[in-house]
């Protein structure tokens, strides 16, 4: 009875296998087997047009020995028969012949090292001077060469003897030198009145016409200043125009 029911089982999964469809192969299609294209070298056939890449044809020669030269019957090619003396007589043609077309390429004749004849010295930059080796001044300067040449550098000496500073023709106006010797107001320190509307921002404009603050207090002095500001040049009233300073000039006499 088992043996009954086992092969109806059998039988039944036989029938149901037989009537499944094939399941297909998802990536055969998606171009992920590779599979035909290893089995086609082998099969020799063509799949989907041409390959990839070219199968490479390997082209084989027969190796053709050289041909050896005729030897005569009591000719000898061993080593052993060269002997020491030809060699050397070989290598000092190939030398001298080797000298020779140097020489005729260049033009002047090779050098021969030899205690006779020593290589050239280096040449030493002209440019620096010497003048603190001890060796090379001693060898060109001796102690009378050397008072000889201070002694004539004594000689072209002159001395400049000072003079007074000369006097300006024409011009008897107001000096800025003697007036920053002769007052004593600090810089920005209001000693005189200044009216006017925006005096600072027009005292600025009429300072950038000049080039330095001692050409601006010279005109400055020479309009009237420092009681009168006519030029608008000096808005704080301390009697210096576009922030001339007199402590210089009176430094440089202290001094």
């Amino acid at each position: 009875m088992r043996v009954i029911v086992s092969l109806i089982s059998v039988g039944s999964v036989l029938a149901l296998t037989a009537c499944t469809p094939p399941i297909p192969d998802s990536g055969a299609e998606a171009g992920f087997d590779s599979s035909p294209f290893d089995r086609a070298p082998l099969a020799g056939t063509t799949i989907y047009g041409d390959p990839l890449v070219p199968p490479v044809q390997i082209e084989t020669a027969s190796l053709v020995a050289p041909a050896a030269a005729p030897r005569s019957p009591g000719s000898s090619t061993s080593a052993g028969s060269l002997s020491p003396a030809s060699g050397n007589a070989d290598i000092a043609s190939e030398t001298a012949a080797a000298l020779s077309a140097a020489q005729s390429n260049s033009g002047q004749v090779p050098l021969e090292a030899s205690p006779s004849n020593p290589a050239p010295l280096p040449i030493v930059n002209a440019g620096i001077s010497d003048e603190n080796d001890f060796g090379a001044v001693s060898s060109r300067q001796s102690i009378e060469s050397d008072a000889d040449r201070l002694a004539q550098n004594r000689s072209q000496y002159q001395v400049i003897e000072t003079t007074a500073v000369p006097v300006r023709q024409g011009e008897a106006g107001p000096n800025v030198v003697a007036y920053a010797l002769g007052t004593s107001n600090p810089l920005g320190n209001r000693i005189y009145s200044r009216t006017g509307i925006n005096l600072r921002a027009k005292s600025a404009r009429n300072c950038a016409g000049y080039r330095a603050p001692d050409l601006a207090q010279q005109a400055f002095l020479d309009a009237g200043g420092p009681k009168r500001d006519r030029l608008s040049l000096d808005a704080d009233g301390d009697g210096y125009a576009c922030d001339w300073d007199p402590i210089l000039y009176q430094h440089a006499v202290r001094n």
